[in-house]
């Protein structure tokens, strides 16, 4: 989800994502020990909208929303092969990413009051994250790992709403894409 310590979720808040279990034997010792969502309960996942509207407001007609917004479109495979780099922050890289841009896009525009990374960021950029906050000798040390466990493939067919409960991140619903 977000790349920030855990100290910074807030109960109620939502995020929506694509859930990535083929990653997990890979990546899952790394985001334990270097990923603040993945110690708040968050799978392997690639962002598709976090954050996105308190848990207060998604009533019937927001899942309802979110459902034929999701619905309408395809299930895809992703494929990872390499990692990327944000300042301290390693990631795998989705490819291709057009389906998961696309995606928060989409709920983005029915949802403006949700932008993609809070409006912090104007690039959308679809990735698992890995490790945050750390300094690149630590992140040189997880790659070269990752680099021998790649590729990964793996098929989304589903988004996924999260809700932090004040301590941990809670799957509420899950939203199937087509076929």
């Amino acid at each position: 989800m977000a790349d920030d310590s855990t100290s910074r979720f807030q109960a109620g808040q939502t995020g929506l994502i694509v859930s990535i279990p083929d990653a997990e034997l890979a990546v899952r010792a790394w985001r334990e020990r270097f990923d603040p969502s993945a110690q708040a309960g968050v799978p392997a996942h690639v962002t598709v909208l976090f954050p996105f509207l308190d848990e207060s407001r998604i009533d019937a007609r927001v899942r309802s929303g979110l459902a034929a917004t999701i619905g309408g479109h395809h299930a895809f495979d992703l494929r990872f092969e390499s990692c990327g780099r944000f300042p301290g922050v390693l990631y795998l890289a989705p490819e291709p990413d057009t389906q998961l841009r696309r995606l928060t896009e989409v709920i983005a525009d029915r949802w403006p009051e949700a932008p993609p990374y809070g409006g912090q960021f104007t690039e959308i950029v679809p990735h698992l994250t890995v490790a945050n906050g750390q300094d690149d000798a630590v992140l040189d040390e997880i790659e070269a790992d990752l680099l021998g466990r790649l590729p990964l493939t793996a098929r989304v067919s589903s988004v996924d709403l999260m809700v932090h409960d004040g301590a941990r991140w809670q799957e509420r619903t899950s939203f199937a894409l087509l076929g």
